[in-house]
């Protein structure tokens, strides 16, 4: 896997254990079950109560908490409220994002209406498309501006994020003009393989591909239940 694709190995700090990426998403989905179970007055968890929400063993959990120091206590579990903080550090999500996104078609109008981007600290500040009928409009009070104000809305927002949701066409004109105004993140739906610089994180969400590999396991166990017969 390239640095393109965000890989936590390459990006640890100089000194701090390094990460693998399924560790990484693990740590995603804790935080997901943590913050819940904190609402719900859950003090104190434990590595099985982790683990069974996962769906992976208490070992595994243990393993990765302990890239986050000593914070489990023996016989009683890890406090709720400390490891929310600790992943929350680790995952670079304790402090607000501000984000762009481009190209304002239906996928960026559902994004736009989840509210867990906001919840998780990430916000949108600017959106962006080509189509003139659209720029000047507002969705939930973000006017769209036109693809020529990219550099001063993210210079003037300090903004590190960038979602393209644009025809695949379009996409690596747009992420081009996006590592041009200074973005250091993209999160790419378009169906192509972008190319941008070495400092440039790019995730690739590809929804065909994910429903392909769907497709995959169920025809893969369809074929197991029928050789099992």
């Amino acid at each position: 896997m390239s640095k393109h694709d965000a890989t936590p190995e390459a990006n640890g700090a100089a000194g701090e254990p390094r990460l693998s990426r399924a560790s990484v998403q693990r740590f995603s989905l804790y935080l997901r079950h943590l913050e819940r179970w904190k609402k719900e007055g859950l003090e104190v968890v434990s590595s099985s109560q982790l683990g069974d929400a996962l769906g992976i063993n208490d070992a595994q959990v243990r393993k990765d908490l302990a890239y986050l120091g000593n914070l489990g206590q023996p016989g009683i579990g890890y406090y709720t409220q400390e490891l929310i903080s600790a992943l929350r550090y680790r995952l670079g999500v304790d402090h607000t994002w501000n984000a762009v996104l481009v190209g304002v078609g239906n996928l960026a109008r559902a994004l736009l209406r989840y509210g867990g981007f906001a919840q998780q600290g990430f916000r949108f500040v600017g959106l962006f498309d080509a189509d003139p009928q659209k720029v000047g409009q507002k969705i939930d009070g973000l006017q769209i501006h036109s693809p020529e104000k990219l550099a001063a809305v993210i210079a003037a927002e300090r903004v590190d994020l960038a979602v393209v949701a644009v025809p695949a066409a379009e996409a690596q004109q747009v992420a081009d003009a996006l590592v041009a105004a200074g973005i250091k993140g993209i999160l790419n739906f378009a169906p192509t393989l972008l190319r941008v610089p070495t400092h440039v994180s790019l995730i690739a969400v590809d929804l065909a591909v994910q429903l392909e590999q769907l497709a995959f396991l169920v025809h893969l166990a369809q074929q197991e239940s029928t050789d099992a017969r």
